[in-house]
């Protein structure tokens, strides 16, 4: 029994036939992206491809393989020991490394010749990666957009949240992105993504979604934090999607921002030193300023005046540069960032 070449463009439409999907590539690389859904069982580590990769240079090609060849037998036996032996026989796992080549063929092979209808995806995730970027190219124009506009602190995460739970289609850019979208955006403890991870788990949420319903987005700009979106989503979103106009009283804003930013309080130095970003737009005298009642723990005050003087004025300018009817959309009045005000709104928007 041979394992089942799988072209890239067979592969990725289909993934959830397969019982597993199999990275066999060394966990720095599976760490950057993967296909969706698969597990590492590399077959050379970090720090064994090092090594190998030194000899091949150093001493020979020869000399390389056969250290090699040794690390991935002895890796397989491994993962046959401790993955594989309670698999059934109709167990069908996909097996992929970064071309398709000697590292997933290896694997493949022996899983197949166990009796295992084993298939390898040719290309490997190098020629995945191909299907994401075109796929990136084409999906945004089959979906009708339903963009969610609004000042900073307005609520327009937590009203996305919100018809989630009431079951409306929801692309949850920031959450993908691990970021709140500006310079003072990046989460506690939350790294982003490699851009390879955002586009591979963009793509799997665009492919989720039913065309013939909309989907709800935030407005947000050509990147979020330090990751590039798509130029076809940013376009259809300006162009083709539909606007909401979410809003909401300057006291509960400031509130809202309080428990979103709060964590802050605890890194006064960390929120002064992102804040020196503004001193281009802001000057260095104004940017002094926060700073000091950011350590004097001023936050109300703090956040007003950023909300007043800074985000809002470069909203605006952005929202009417780039979403030409945004001033005839409609208006979602929220009282507050709590459950009940949301909830509330979600059901007006769905109705």
């Amino acid at each position: 029994m041979t394992p089942k070449p799988v072209a890239a463009t067979e592969a990725a439409p289909a993934l959830d036939r397969y019982d597993a999907i199999v990275d066999v590539r060394s966990p720095s690389e599976f760490a950057e992206d993967h296909l969706p859904g698969a597990v590492n069982w590399p077959v050379l580590d970090d720090d064994e491809r090092r090594i190998v990769g030194t000899l091949y240079v150093q001493d020979s090609p020869l000399a390389a393989r056969k250290l090699g060849a040794t690390l991935v037998a002895r890796n397989i036996a491994t993962h046959i020991e401790r993955r594989v032996q309670g698999q059934a026989r109709e167990w069908q796992p996909l097996v992929y490394c970064w071309r398709g080549g000697q590292r997933s063929g290896s694997l493949a092979w022996f899983l197949a010749q166990i009796g295992f209808r084993t298939s390898q995806l040719v290309g490997g995730y190098k020629a995945f990666r191909a299907v994401v970027r075109d796929d990136l190219t084409t999906l945004p124009a089959r979906l009708d957009f339903t963009v969610v506009a609004g000042r900073t602190g307005c609520g327009k995460t937590r009203l996305l949240q919100a018809l989630a739970e009431q079951g409306a289609q929801v692309l949850d850019l920031e959450a993908l992105a691990c970021h709140r979208g500006s310079v003072l955006g990046g989460l506690p403890g939350r790294p982003q993504p490699a851009q390879k991870r955002f586009d591979t788990l963009l793509w799997q949420a665009l492919r989720g979604f039913d065309p013939a319903r909309p989907v709800f987005v935030e407005s947000e700009s050509k990147k979020v934090g330090s990751l590039q979106l798509p130029e076809a989503l940013v376009q259809r979103m300006r162009l083709q999607g539909r606007c909401v106009r979410v809003q909401m009283g300057e006291g509960a804003r400031i509130e809202l921002l309080l428990q979103e930013y709060g964590f802050f309080a605890q890194d006064t130095e960390r929120f002064c030193g992102l804040l020196d970003a503004l001193v281009d737009l802001q000057g260095r005298e104004r940017i002094k300023r926060w700073q000091g009642m950011a350590r004097a723990s001023q936050w109300a005050e703090l956040f007003a005046e950023l909300m007043r003087d800074h985000y809002d004025p470069l909203y605006e300018r952005s929202m009417q540069r780039h979403f030409a009817g945004l001033q005839q959309a409609p208006v979602v009045d929220l009282a507050d960032g709590g459950p009940s005000a949301l909830a509330s709104a979600a059901r007006a928007l769905l109705g």
